[in-house]
């Protein structure tokens, strides 16, 4: 135990002093590495000092002087953690999504070694959403993928003579950030290793709904005991993403659809031979494209941004990607998708994957793997003719290649039988066919109400509305008073019952000024996870301008926009005010509407009307704890073109700005 008064003499000298044995090791010179450069008359004639020093510094670090002047390849990680040589902890990462990945560099770096090329690895960790939900942490989640995608693309720049960058990333912010830096990356070739999934456990609670224990325990719905040993074992083994399709998978499975990863590398096993084998493969996959001149810009095109949010809508993925897909599309030079363009999609893309969180079976994401994963969700597809086959994927090939190998590959069949084997779990109920779809009543992913509080749209995952409280007719339709809160911490105390107004049934909860200006546009599980697993969660909807985790089920609808702190009339509600919400399941159309004062109930007209004539909430401002750093961030993408522009940094956008000031 630390103490918490002065420091003894002893103390100090713990600190202070050294072994003198060890101060009497100090050496002054050494020999240096044997053997000479492979210098030659051009290379001293015509290469830059700094190409030729870095040949110094890597017979330095102990490659061979012969080989130092072969091809170098850059492998960038978002590693985190020290782990020992028996994988047990030396100091711990954030979370278990980066914990493993350092040996899947180690893979990658040995079979380039042995492809007669020379390695290099650098790493930008990443945070975890999970360990900073309900926390001030929260408000630098979103801003960090910005931040890291330049970092790495300084990385990658600050190696000049790299021929190729292999990425390895696994979560919610990391493989966006990866995603973002190698399509900006545009002349040179590269591949995304997915990071893969956790397990669940045997016996217990997956790694999203074990976030939900204090809610529960504060409704008495679970003991102190059940929420001890739950919470002790939801991450089953030590890497990988989280196990259900929020947007750590939901991202893998993203990056593999647009052709940035080798076809059925999503979701795969964290720690086991078959991830670490995605890992050589991949290496050999990034020698290949630069061996055949191929690029980053060869593989991301239009074509691939359409097939990405296709397949998107398929797996019933997280909206969280709604701002992913956007920032990746516009870091390799094309147009970004709008509103407009995920509303089509999502109105001709059938859901076809069953799995945490959506549903209908809550199946965990090795399952949606083992089942064939992305490749097994384009064969429906592909039957559909909702694809662009002739895009070009990391394979070198195009997609009609990588289908074709797909079908009738010992792979699929191998996994598949798999599944079947030992769990029981018939794949074809994972990743179903759409007439199988269908008859399990599954629904198109996302709807974006539009309204007179979101005149500029909003976004549900309607898919994951709890079908007990949608009419026979596929709508959602609830009319319900308004409970109006500025900061996420006072919205979980009344929905865990504390102070004098708990939530109750038939509210509507309003979470306003927590977008990009107030608070780093903060995803907030803790509140859309208590309620999904609180007995009367499914009769509260909730309002917002935050995002949510891709695990997030219920009538929930985020990035309201504007957002309140950008005269949003989201920011203009008081607590009583009537507030109607109607989101049609099947034609993903719906509204979210003031339509009254407290107890009134009129029409949306008079609700604008009232809107019309009101201040901002008086307690609406930016959270205090924001960051300057963040509020920088906040700045910089609202030019860019703000949340339905992917949150971006658009440089010829924000010197316009400056230069008109």
């Amino acid at each position: 135990m630390a103490k918490t008064k002065g420091t003894t003499r002893e103390d100090l000298g713990s600190i202070l002093e050294t072994a003198a044995e060890v101060l009497d090791e100090v050496r002054t010179k050494a020999d240096g590495p044997g053997g000479s450069l492979p210098l030659t008359d051009e290379m001293l004639r015509s290469w830059p000092s700094g190409d030729l020093f870095a040949l110094s510094q890597n017979a330095g670090m102990g490659w061979s002087a012969p080989d130092v002047a072969r091809d170098p390849y850059l492998i960038l990680s978002t590693q985190g953690g020290l782990r020992a040589p028996d994988g047990s902890p030396i100091a711990l990462g954030y979370h278990t999504g980066h914990w493993e990945i350092s040996l899947l560099v180690q893979e990658a770096a040995e079979e380039l070694k042995y492809l007669g090329v020379v390695p290099f690895a650098g790493m930008v960790s990443d945070p975890c959403d999970g360990r900073t939900q309900g926390t001030a942490g929260m408000m630098d989640s979103l801003p960090y993928r910005n931040d890291a995608a330049i970092v790495f693309r300084r990385l990658a720049r600050s190696l000049p003579r790299r021929k190729g960058i292999l990425g390895v990333a696994t979560c919610d912010k990391g493989v966006p950030a990866m995603a973002m830096a190698l399509a900006g990356l545009r002349d040179l070739p590269s591949v995304m290793v997915p990071g893969g999934v956790t397990l669940p456990p045997r016996e217990g609670e997956d790694a999203g709904k074990i976030q939900t224990i204090g809610a529960r325990y504060a409704h008495g719905e679970i003991s102190l005991e059940e929420a001890a040993a739950l919470g002790c074992k939801a991450c089953a083994s030590p890497g990988g993403g989280c196990q259900f399709l929020g947007t750590a998978a939901t991202s893998q499975v993203v990056v593999e659809a647009l052709g940035m990863a080798l076809p059925h590398s999503a979701l795969v096993p964290s720690g086991q031979r078959v991830w670490k084998d995605l890992a050589r493969r991949s290496a050999r996959a990034l020698v290949g494209l630069a061996a055949r001149g191929l690029a980053s810009r060869d593989v991301l095109t239009d074509a691939a941004i359409r097939n990405a949010m296709t397949v998107h809508a398929a797996f019933g993925g997280s909206t969280n990607l709604l701002l992913h897909i956007p920032a990746i599309a516009h870091a390799a030079g094309l147009r970004r998708p709008a509103v407009e363009d995920w509303h089509a999609v999502n109105l001709k893309v059938p859901r076809l994957v069953s799995v945490l969180p959506n549903g209908p079976q809550y199946h965990p994401t090795i399952r949606a793997y083992l089942a064939g994963g992305v490749p097994e969700v384009m064969l429906h597809l592909r039957a559909l003719g909702l694809l662009d086959e002739s895009a070009l994927t990391v394979t070198g090939e195009p997609l009609a290649r990588t289908l074709d190998w797909w079908q009738d590959s010992d792979r699929r069949q191998r996994l598949r039988d798999l599944l079947h084997r030992e769990d029981g779990v018939d794949p074809d109920d994972v990743i179903m066919s759409p007439a199988r779809a269908r008859e399990k009543g599954l629904t198109s992913t996302v709807t974006f109400p539009r309204g007179n509080l979101a005149p500029l749209g909003s976004v549900i995952k309607s898919t994951a509305i709890d079908p007990t409280v949608v009419d026979e007719d596929g709508v959602y339709r609830k009319v319900g008073p308004a409970r109006v809160f500025t900061r996420e911490h006072a919205a979980i105390e009344a929905i865990k019952g504390h102070g004098p107004h708990p939530i109750r049934p038939g509210d509507v909860l309003v979470l306003m000024g927590r977008g990009p200006m107030g608070a780093g546009m903060e995803e907030i599980y803790e509140i859309t996870a208590a309620l999904r697993h609180l007995s009367f969660g499914k009769h509260v909807a909730v309002l917002t301008d935050a995002r949510f985790s891709g695990v997030s089920t219920g009538a929930c609808i985020g990035h309201v926009s504007p957002e309140a702190l950008a005269g949003g009339p989201l920011g203009k509600i008081r607590d009583g005010d009537t507030i109607r919400i109607v989101v049609d399941r099947i034609r993903l159309e719906g509204s979210i509407d003031l339509i009254g004062e407290a107890g009134d109930s009129s029409t949306p007209e008079d609700g604008t009307r009232i809107l019309a004539g009101r201040p901002p909430h008086p307690d609406l401002s930016p959270d205090p704890g924001l960051p300057e750093d963040v509020r920088l961030w906040a700045a910089l993408q609202n030019v860019a073109g703000g949340t339905w522009g992917g949150c971006v940094y658009d440089p010829d956008l924000i010197i316009a700005a400056l230069d008109r000031k």
